[in-house]
């Protein structure tokens, strides 16, 4: 069989890139239906959860102008779905639109999914091809995976360091290491998370809102605040933000807990052995509450928590061309004793950004044996 052109598979993810910061907790998808005689005539992307997916979008995008899709060709950058969830199932819309072949770039990793819609469409007599710019989907897919995979989010960590490594000066001073370009990056990064997390020290030196405002956004991520023993400010601005603040904490104070309550903020006790928070058991908490992406923007101890117990997935880091001398660092762990107890990292992208260069890099697989 020959490979299907990729050319509609390119337009359905270029779609699927307009429900970030829309479609939480659902996947980032793209479709666009073809004619027998190669013509566009429909197209779409996922949208709010409860609203219709990419396919059914597309199918009314075909109707409006006029179209039917007897006999048409579907690309789509993930598996329809075929359960019932908010939606009915994309399969059956597909079914009775009577579309000849389905064409998607990645199987569903939901486990009420997982290829079960593409042998629905089998069974239904249309013809199913997979494939295409599957890499690039689940890329952008990346917390769904992980979150079906795993039951947790993908966690990101993001940080703007000098190039000796700094996040902030000895006394904490840290606005602005990189430019204006930069931050606005970032916060396209935050857009494309479920929930965007720090810690109290941060709240308590820095007093953020930790919202997404130098890009437009359809919904504000979730706000999570790491603060063991409840010390957040009632008055702290992330509480004056629109949108949902969640605080973990391990120590519960019931007067402190009941003023943060007043002010909006939702409390859950997750307590680890050594009286703070349980990290991995609130990053399995956040998988539940439906966050498939973690943005970290914390301070250097909690930075070093997450990185000792190997909880981040990927750095987001944007170094700037200057150098800040005896300061914070990225992530306070260690002392290592040897350099190959040291975090190997793998380069998965590197850009400039203006004057200053953004870096992801994700931790290098373990060496076999």
């Amino acid at each position: 069989m020959n490979a299907p052109a990729t050319a509609p598979m390119h337009d359905a993810l270029s779609l699927a890139q307009l429900a970030i910061g829309l479609s939480e907790p659902n996947p980032r998808v793209g479709c666009v239906i073809t004619a027998p005689d190669g013509r566009v005539i429909g197209r779409g992307h996922t949208q709010q959860a409860g609203g219709p997916h990419a396919e059914v979008m597309a199918l009314r995008d075909l109707r409006e102008r006029g179209e039917s899709a007897q006999g048409s060709t579907v690309h789509v950058t993930l598996e329809p779905c075929s359960h019932h969830g908010r939606t009915p199932p994309c399969c059956d819309a597909l079914i009775e639109a009577r579309v000849a072949r389905v064409v998607f770039a990645v199987e569903d990793p939901n486990p009420l999914v997982a290829g079960q819609g593409a042998a629905r469409l089998r069974a239904a007599g249309i013809a199913v091809e997979s494939g295409p710019l599957g890499d690039e989907s689940r890329e952008l897919n990346i917390g769904f995976f992980s979150r079906m995979q795993r039951g947790r989010p993908w966690v990101r960590m993001k940080a703007a360091i000098s190039l000796d490594g700094r996040t902030a000066l000895n006394n904490g001073a840290s606005q602005w290491i990189t430019g204006a370009a930069a931050r606005a990056d970032g916060h396209a990064w935050r857009k494309r998370a479920g929930a965007v997390l720090t810690g109290v020290g941060t709240v308590l030196d820095d007093n953020p809102r930790l919202d997404v405002r130098l890009v437009e956004t359809t919904q504000q991520p979730l706000r999570v605040i790491v603060d063991s023993r409840l010390e957040t400010p009632p008055a702290a601005r992330i509480l004056d933000t629109p949108g949902r603040v969640l605080i973990y904490c391990a120590q519960p104070d019931p007067a402190r807990q009941a003023a943060l309550l007043e002010r909006g903020a939702e409390i859950s006790v997750i307590a680890g052995p050594t009286g703070k928070v349980d990290l991995p058991s609130m990053l399995a908490d956040l998988g539940k509450r439906g966050i498939n992406e973690l943005h970290v923007e914390a301070g250097h101890k909690l930075n070093g928590s997450f990185v000792r117990e190997g909880l981040i997935d990927e750095f987001l880091v944007y170094v700037a061309p200057k150098l800040l001398g005896i300061g914070r660092e990225l992530a306070a762990f260690g002392p290592l004793e040897r350099l190959d107890e040291s975090l190997s990292l793998r380069f998965h992208s590197i850009a400039p950004i203006e004057g200053d260069l953004r870096i992801i890099a994700r931790p290098a697989p373990a060496a076999p044996g």
